[in-house]
């Protein structure tokens, strides 16, 4: 009996190891894998700054960092589906456009995207470093390729608080 609760007792504090080796692992690999794409986006910036396009090289960098998202992103920013708002007062939020029609209001000042792509496979599972909105959002400015909107600053609050237009 004694032995019993003695093994039992040894799985819970393996398990409980495994749990916390598990937690770091993620956390150095995730700053770690955030840096490989931190430097692949500025390798791509820099690239298609002096050639105007994606070496085959970069864009299975990128199917191999961001997943399936990287291909999507990439269609987003082809659509010029990416725009950056700006108000007199120097607040600024990004518009994607996503697929399905819908507007996503994006902020890579704090890493956040409303989709729900963002919230489950970012938040929750942590699969994925970001959503093929805010990559759009990233590799549209990587490329120079962003849509540019001035607003004024009563309508930048509006889009701030999730809403796109005043209503009058």
């Amino acid at each position: 009996m004694l032995s019993e609760a003695r093994v039992e007792v040894t799985l819970t504090d393996t398990m409980w190891w495994w749990l916390v080796f598990r937690e770091l692992f993620r956390c150095i690999m995730g700053s770690s894998l955030l840096s490989v794409a931190e430097q692949l986006l500025k390798d791509l910036q820099r690239t298609f700054l002096e050639t105007n396009q994606i070496p085959d090289d970069l864009l299975i960098a990128l199917r191999f960092v961001f997943g399936q998202c990287a291909l999507q992103a990439l269609d987003l920013v082809d659509q010029r589906s990416v725009t950056c708002v700006s108000s007199p007062s120097g607040r600024k939020a990004f518009q994607v456009l996503g697929g399905s029609g819908r507007l996503y209001t994006c902020f890579t000042s704090c890493h956040y995207c409303p989709c729900p792509a963002f919230s489950f496979s970012v938040l929750r599972r942590n699969e994925s470093l970001m959503c093929k909105h805010l990559l759009a959002v990233c590799l549209s400015q990587a490329m120079g390729l962003c849509q540019q909107e001035q607003v004024s600053d009563q309508q930048m609050t509006f889009i701030l608080s999730g809403k796109t237009e005043a209503s009058t």
